[in-house]
């Protein structure tokens, strides 16, 4: 509450946050971050500085590492020939950089960033920090909609349609089966979106157990676990605009997000007509949560988990802690892309790593909620 009787951080579930700046300015890493007791990085602008640097490492070790490691000085040399600004032939660097590890930085960086951020306006717009892009049916519609594709032999562009349709059918569904039930408000919106979760997972166990086992199933399976080998720069080219338009559009909103985590009756006062701009906003998430989900395959807790570490360190105001939630997101799938094609001759499907290593941050930041309510 500032000196004019108004409140500076209208979040409606700001406690939720954990206060660890107190305990990591009194720790001997803290004595180097912290002036005078606060953290250097308090600031909205060494946070983002804080993420973006941690976007640029994972992009360079996504272009030095993995079965062909490049020194950085190759890949500079082969990104300044792509770029023409010196000559210059290496065959091997020029193509493992230009055809494999660039387009799945790319790729990552949109997954990451879409997921993150769609997953940050989901637990905005329903008030529960708990909530993750799966909530109202997106990854299930997603995974019926390309297992339906595959067991009918279409191509890869087809299976990245079906794949998108689904998502946001069955986001759609959702909301219409809420707007059936009465007193229609955040309840009866997570109702219907489990609703459609379970009818469009029963669709899809229903797909799996229908499909060839020795050739559709493994397909669709494979599809499931998540990966970004498949997505090359044919994908990306009709898919990197609007994923880009969709994360920014949804970074521009982040005081109308402010302004829906309050409640319904405050953001009815403040003018915001919550019956229009609701499901709007959902609709952005789930189409830029569709559109990744049709290039990657499904990629677990992203959504969940990013939202968490930026309120951390941005704090729970939407405007501050969206871009960082953005640029976290990219690294952080970056790096589980890069880990996951390097620790063995094979490739270990992105999804995994990404659930692996999500639950055991999530079990980091559960202990340090634990600690701080006590």
């Amino acid at each position: 509450m500032g000196s004019s009787g108004t409140v500076r951080n209208p979040v409606a579930w700001k406690e939720n946050v954990p206060c660890f700046r107190v305990r990591l300015c009194r720790s001997r890493v803290g004595q180097i971050l912290c002036v005078k007791g606060r953290l250097i990085f308090n600031r909205p602008a060494y946070v983002r500085s804080l993420a973006g640097g941690a976007l640029l490492l994972s992009i360079v070790l996504a272009l030095c590492c993995g079965r062909y490691p490049l020194s950085p000085h190759r890949v500079v040399m082969v990104l300044g020939r792509l770029l023409h600004l010196w000559g210059g032939l290496d065959p091997v660097a020029d193509a493992v950089v230009q055809q494999v590890r660039l387009p799945r930085v790319v790729a990552g960086i949109l997954v990451g960033s879409a997921l993150s951020c769609g997953g940050a306006t989901y637990q905005a717009v329903l008030r529960n920090p708990l909530v993750s892009p799966d909530l109202l049916g997106v990854l299930s519609g997603s995974a019926f909609g390309a297992a339906l594709m595959i067991v009918w032999g279409a191509s890869p562009a087809w299976i990245q349609i079906g794949a998108f349709a689904g998502g946001v059918v069955a986001v759609g569904s959702g909301i219409s089966i809420s707007r059936l039930l009465p007193q229609g408000g955040l309840l009866t919106l997570l109702m219907g979106g489990l609703v459609a979760n379970a009818v469009f997972t029963a669709l899809l166990s229903l797909v799996k157990y229908t499909a060839d086992p020795m050739d559709q199933l493994p397909a669709v399976v494979n599809w499931l676990l998540g990966t970004l080998s498949q997505t090359g720069w044919k994908e990306l080219s009709w898919l990197t605009v609007p994923v880009l338009v969709l994360v920014s559009v949804l970074v521009l909103l982040a005081p109308l997000l402010d302004v829906l985590s309050l409640g319904d009756d405050e953001a009815r006062s403040l003018g915001v007509p919550i019956q229009i701009m609701r499901p709007f906003v959902i609709l952005l998430a789930t189409l830029a949560c569709a559109m990744t989900i049709s290039m990657a395959g499904i990629i677990g807790w992203v959504g969940l988990l990013v939202p968490h570490i930026s309120r951390m360190l941005a704090g729970a105001e939407h405007r501050r802690m969206m871009p960082v939630c953005a640029l976290l997101g990219a690294a952080g799938v970056l790096l589980a892309d890069t880990v996951s094609r390097s620790l063995t001759s094979g490739e270990v499907p992105l999804g995994i790593m990404t659930e692996l290593f999500g639950a055991l941050a999530f079990i980091l930041v559960l202990r340090r909620l634990r600690g701080d309510a006590t």
